[in-house]
């Protein structure tokens, strides 16, 4: 409940009825799930690449012998399974749902791999989302995991503020990429989840520089990051850049994230 006389600024209350708020909000996961730490992935903004940064985080922690799941969050917009090559449905039986697995044993559980065909639109209201996202917490069968990686759709509407009240999430990844307009809509995530008092790992630019194949060169084809920038408005000290990559396009497209080389995101993943 809202404190009276409340302005709702939070910035400048003393009262502690946010965290009570967040706290009488939260749902247990499946009592046969085990889950030890739990990331969200967010953006102000879609197409920036939160998906992709999910799966190369996934990949990541996986190959360092992590137990690792992904809760895709984004209802509508489901591209998780796809990005891995994972066909089959997800199955269940009285105890629950069951995620699937990719390749190398990575757990999922998306909207896409419960319907007949993933083409077919989600034409949801928002509360019904929320409520699916909130079900892929508390009625998937996770077992041990140690991290969880949450795909959020862009915003910070019904699904973010669900999974930010629902979920003990940990702490964040937010995504974006040189443009000043997503630069100045990082702000509106960061500014969400501070509220919600959950910290932000880092802030990761996709998008950040193509690297010439003949001479190695940094080209800054949206111009120069906007990294810097961020640091110093947000205080988000931790940040990575990933390139513009035509092979990891293709990986994605095949289904084949999880042969991907590279190590942007290696110092992200020793934070994490």
């Amino acid at each position: 409940m809202t404190a009276e006389g409340c302005t709702h600024n939070c910035k400048t209350c003393s009262s502690d009825c946010a965290k009570k708020e967040k706290s009488d909000f939260l749902e247990a996961p499946h009592s046969m799930s085990h889950i030890k730490k739990v990331i969200g992935v967010v953006s102000g903004k879609g197409g920036v690449g939160k998906s992709l940064v999910t799966s190369l985080l996934a990949v990541t922690m996986q190959r360092r012998g992590f137990k690792t799941a992904i809760l895709d969050a984004d209802i509508t917009g489901p591209s998780i399974p796809k990005v891995f090559g994972v066909k089959d449905r997800a199955m269940g039986d009285d105890n629950g749902l069951y995620p699937a697995e990719t390749k190398t044993g990575i757990k999922m559980m998306s909207l896409n791999l419960l319907v007949d065909d993933p083409t077919s639109p989600v034409i949801w209201r928002g509360p019904v989302i929320a409520g699916a996202v909130k079900q892929f917490w508390t009625d998937v069968i996770w077992g041990d995991i140690d991290y969880m990686f949450i795909d959020m759709p862009p915003g910070t509407g019904d699904v973010p503020l669900t999974v930010f009240q629902s979920i003990p999430v940990d702490s964040i990844v937010v995504i974006t990429s040189p443009q000043d307009l997503v630069t100045m809509i990082v702000g509106k995530a960061v500014n969400m989840a501070k509220r919600m008092d959950i910290p932000v790992a880092a802030v990761v630019e996709n998008y950040s520089y193509l690297l010439c194949p003949d001479c190695g060169k940094k080209i800054n084809v949206f111009g120069e990051s906007k990294l810097p920038e961020v640091v110093k408005e947000y205080g988000v000290e931790n940040t990575a850049r990933l390139p513009i990559d035509p092979s990891i396009a293709k990986l994605c497209d095949d289904g084949l994230i999880e042969l991907f080389v590279g190590d942007w995101l290696e110092g992200l993943a020793d934070i994490l």
